[in-house]
């Protein structure tokens, strides 16, 4: 008896160790806020505005980290201020695509998960609202796409 027990204990544990190294996938949809701070080379300053984001992501892993693809719709804007007091408004609709690798820490069932990874967002919109000297200098002057980094956490 002691044997069959032995035995049954020996599978439960390697099948618990076995399952914590396959490959597991998962995906869902994502939403919230963000924020945004658009920098120039010349003399305008721009303080963090809030956005929105929405989309799916995948993720992927095995043996305590994953990868996490991501792909979403964000809106940024922000108000830019020039030297002489000039403002401007800045509005953009882009496609972000992170790639995002991380891990979860907890035991259970239950724990925080961390990741981070670089983001590229292609521009699909762009609303300008500039004052009277400004337009001349940056209408049609901003790129089609931008690199960031991102990090990020959640509760499971």
């Amino acid at each position: 008896m002691k044997k069959i027990n032995l035995l049954i204990a020996l599978l439960f544990a390697s099948t618990m160790a076995f399952s914590q190294a396959l490959p597991s996938f998962q995906f869902g949809l994502k939403g919230g806020l963000n924020l945004s701070k658009f920098s120039t080379e010349n003399t305008f300053s721009s303080d963090n505005q809030a956005g929105y984001y929405a989309g799916i992501w995948t993720r992927i892993g095995a043996a305590g980290i994953h990868l996490q693809p991501e792909l979403y719709l964000s809106g940024k804007n922000t108000t830019l201020v020039s030297s002489a007091g000039d403002e401007n408004k800045v509005k953009f609709t882009s496609l972000d695509v992170p790639v995002l690798i991380g891990t979860k820490i907890g035991a259970a069932g239950i724990g925080v998960r961390l990741n981070t990874g670089p983001v590229v967002s292609f521009i699909l919109n762009e609303d300008q609202s500039f004052g009277n000297a400004a337009s001349n200098i940056f209408n049609g002057r901003f790129k089609d796409q931008a690199f960031a980094w991102q990090f990020g956490a959640g509760l499971d």
